[in-house]
């Protein structure tokens, strides 16, 4: 069955915020329909989700894997590689399940900056950046998820979705459902007025009201191979962002 892992949500974690570097109105508008999918012609995979409370290691494989289709490259990862970084930043051991306590968000992001998840092959793959998204703001999302490839969204699950999710339905917000965890999910399109996130091997509807009513935290990776010729879209401060970087104590 599969499982959940994300920690919960701790506002402010994540120091450096999207929208001090974007202008969204002049930001390129994300389409009605759009999708950074469409090249990964290989199977998402669980990545030891379904055993193990690892979303967001097997959610940081799927957002290389995409980046890497979409850079005409294909990367392979497997559940040993992916496990082998949860068990890096967590000390998880799969030989005790009271190490198998989820990760939280902002310190996987950290170690995916300095240190880099693993591939199959025994290569590591980096961020440049990590940056905080206003939770529930949709626009804000959509448009980060359009220029940077996906956002990395943090949810509190409620019962009801794992229903939903195994009849094949959308998530939606459903009447007397209570939360069950949480769990991580990279937002990589938007299709028929709703978002279209990885999860569990597999893309996934999402309407927008449940988005709203469950998004607790979410973080945009800066990559500046995945920005065309390596530059940024107008009304993206690229040079700003690095300078702060720069200036930032490790982490």
């Amino acid at each position: 069955m599969p499982k959940l892992g994300k920690k919960p949500a701790r506002p402010g974690a994540v120091r450096l915020k999207f929208s001090d570097y974007a202008t969204i109105s002049r930001l390129p508008t994300p389409p009605a329909s759009f999708g950074h999918g469409a090249k990964v012609t290989t199977a998402w995979n669980m990545l030891g989700n379904d055993a193990y409370g690892d979303c967001v290691w097997a959610g940081a494989a799927h957002e290389h894997l995409l980046w890497n289709y979409e850079a005409g490259v294909a990367v392979p990862f497997n559940e040993k590689c992916v496990l082998s970084d949860y068990s890096a930043v967590t000390g998880f051991n799969p030989n005790d399940p009271n190490t198998d306590q989820g990760t939280d968000m902002q310190a996987a992001a950290s170690y995916r900056k300095k240190t880099g998840i693993l591939d199959a092959h025994g290569k590591r793959h980096k961020v440049g950046a990590y940056l905080a998204i206003q939770p529930g703001n949709l626009d804000e999302h959509l448009t980060a998820a359009y220029i940077f490839g996906l956002v990395g969204l943090g949810i509190t699950f409620p019962n009801t979705a794992m229903d939903q999710f195994n009849t094949g339905h959308p998530w939606d917000v459903a009447a007397g459902s209570q939360i069950d965890g949480g769990h991580y999910i990279p937002l990589i399109s938007r299709s028929a007025g709703m978002s279209i996130v990885l999860t569990w091997g597999r893309e996934q509807f999402m309407t927008d009201a449940f988005f709203k009513a469950n998004n607790d935290e979410s973080i945009v990776y800066v990559s500046t191979d995945f920005l065309s010729g390596g530059l940024s879209p107008d009304g993206f401060d690229l040079e700003h962002l690095n300078a702060d970087l720069a200036a930032l104590k490790p982490g």
